[in-house]
């Protein structure tokens, strides 16, 4: 393979190794509940999103994010300040891993 092109055996291999990483992952961690993983078409990063009952969301957001060792971790408003959007991201193996949630003030337990 010449001048920078990417091979669908490329995209390929990249899926495969996010695929084995998240196995991984999840294998080292029966205890958290489970998330929603997706594996990107392009690149082969692992994204996470909690899509636990509202009232719990925070909670299980920051227990990935430390099982993973996300340290990289964000916190946005919504446009209209009821949501917060919440994003960890990193690397683990050579794969790039994130994490999400949208959690909502009034159903936040610190708040």
């Amino acid at each position: 393979m010449s001048g920078g092109w990417i091979s669908q055996g490329d995209r390929s291999r990249w899926q495969q190794r996010a695929a084995g990483e998240l196995a991984g992952i999840l294998a080292a961690h029966p205890g958290i509940p489970v998330i929603a993983w997706t594996v990107t078409a392009s690149g082969g990063a692992l994204s996470g999103r909690v899509t636990a009952p509202a009232a719990v969301r925070r909670g299980l957001f920051g227990q990935w994010r430390l099982a993973l060792g996300l340290e990289e971790a964000t916190e946005t408003p919504s446009a209209g300040g009821t949501a917060v959007y919440l994003h960890a991201r990193g690397v683990r193996g050579g794969v790039a891993v994130s994490v999400t949630a949208t959690v909502f003030d009034e159903e936040d337990d610190g708040r």
